[in-house]
């Protein structure tokens, strides 16, 4: 089946205002200390309760504290990259700050073994409170950004979160089946400057692949891009392979390379130039006729690599 496209069309301050954040009253559960070294279940040295996450919670920035952890004369806290925003004034009480460390909250913190900030999503690891900020940032549970193009989304979720978003916010087109036959029509080619077409969204092989085509200054030189991202982490993107082919008048062009995971940003991958690259010559002598108008074809095909047992290598499963 064949589809058309078409492109889509107060008061101020010299002074940061710095926002305290409420802190939710404290639960009244005893508190647990001393901690093991890490696991996948909570023990007696996991703090379960809200009270040491609100102690070593800024009160700027609501982020949770690590050294310098400072203090006002006051006993006030609050972390180091929030220090340099409040211009040496406690935001609690507006004291001087000077260079005071909360040397006994820090070492509170070593004592600690925390669950994953993702844990509601499904993340079971804990990690000595120090140690958990650099699990977070990889971890595979964090939600994933939404995948659009053409707009500053901060939708995040899972992946069946967004394909709805997808779908219902932005109407982007959907489709079942791992090969596919479009055509990009722009009635103005000679303008390429940031031109962006409806992304398109595949549910092949259980999971969800995202098309985009765009039009863009490489350098001087006006070109179009087509490539494909994965809706899911980067392991599982190598997982698969995709072609896509343009051409006309017995002549085409094909590329052949792994999706990138919806992990990278849209600009990443197009900046990378991991994708089908057309110069605007080539794509007008594709879209024939008298040149005025693209009308370029795209034919792709996703599919599912499977690995040789005894050879280790990859090979493709041509059969879905």
């Amino acid at each position: 089946m064949e589809f058309d496209f078409k492109e889509k069309a107060s008061s101020s301050s010299d002074e940061e205002e710095v926002v305290i954040h409420p802190r939710p009253a404290s639960s009244k559960k005893p508190i647990s200390g001393g901690g093991s070294a890490g696991g996948a279940t909570h023990g007696p040295g996991v703090c379960q309760t809200s009270n040491m996450h609100e102690l070593l919670e800024c009160p700027v920035c609501t982020h949770s504290m690590f050294p310098p952890i400072h203090q006002c004369q006051n006993g006030h806290t609050l972390c180091s990259s929030c220090k340099a925003r409040v211009h040496n004034r406690c935001p609690t009480c507006r004291q001087e700050l000077g260079d005071i460390r909360c040397l006994a909250l820090e070492k509170v913190a070593e004592s600690l073994d925390m669950p994953c900030k993702y844990a509601s999503l499904g993340c079971p690891e804990i990690f000595p409170y120090f140690s958990k900020p650099k699990h977070e940032i990889q971890c595979g549970y964090r939600p994933f950004c939404c995948p659009y193009a053409g707009s500053d989304c901060s939708v995040t979720g899972n992946i069946a979160k967004l394909v709805a978003h997808l779908r219902d916010d932005h109407r982007v087109d959907m489709h079942t089946g791992s090969t596919f036959n479009h055509r990009y029509v722009k009635s103005n080619p000679r303008d390429v400057e940031n031109a962006t077409w409806m992304l398109t969204v595949f549910n092949c092989f259980g999971e969800y692949f995202c098309l985009h085509f765009e039009a863009f200054l490489l350098g001087q030189a006006p070109v179009y891009m087509a490539f494909i991202r994965f809706m899911g982490d980067e392991n599982e993107a190598k997982t698969y392979s995709y072609s896509l082919e343009v051409g006309a008048s017995g002549r085409r062009m094909i590329w052949e390379g792994t999706p990138r995971s919806i992990r990278d940003s849209h600009r990443k991958v197009r900046d990378s130039h991991d994708g089908l690259i057309i110069q605007r010559n080539m794509a007008l002598f594709f879209s024939g006729g008298d040149r005025k108008e693209l009308k370029l074809r795209v034919t792709g095909r996703i599919w599912k690599e499977h690995q040789s047992q005894e050879s280790g290598a990859c090979i493709p499963n041509l059969f879905n």
